[in-house]
């Protein structure tokens, strides 16, 4: 009956910033890009891709910010690389904020960074 995560949507004030973000630092390709009459709050709506994992942006001019305290609901999505230390030695370079250092959990490492809004994304070794 259910397949699959479809995929995920992220909220942007800046989909410009965000677009470059997750294509010039994290690899997505833009698949399709719609301009919205805002009726919704929504100016701008852009797929992307990552191997199988789809993304959308959703570009909403008066979103408001990301709360500080936990709350219940979505957290975040996670990438999994092949080599923990180059992917953080790459993104530091790229100026991105790691947000926790890569921690080990036995089998697998994890770490977080935050994208150009500010919102966590965890990095994950198998």
């Amino acid at each position: 009956m259910f397949n699959r995560i479809d995929h995920t949507e992220i909220t942007t004030r800046d989909m410009a910033g965000s677009v470059k973000f997750y294509t010039e630092i994290l690899g997505f390709e833009v698949t399709s890009q719609h301009k919205m009459d805002g009726s919704r709050g929504i100016t701008e709506i852009v797929f992307m891709k990552l191997g199988d994992t789809s993304l959308e942006l959703l570009e909403v001019p008066n979103a408001e910010p990301i709360p500080e305290k936990p709350q219940v609901g979505y957290r975040m999505m996670a990438i999994t690389v092949d080599d923990m230390p180059s992917a953080i030695k790459y993104l530091k370079e790229k100026g991105v904020t790691i947000s926790r250092e890569p921690m080990s959990l036995g089998e697998s490492w994890r770490g977080e960074f935050l994208d150009n809004n500010g919102i966590a994304i965890e990095i994950r070794q198998w």
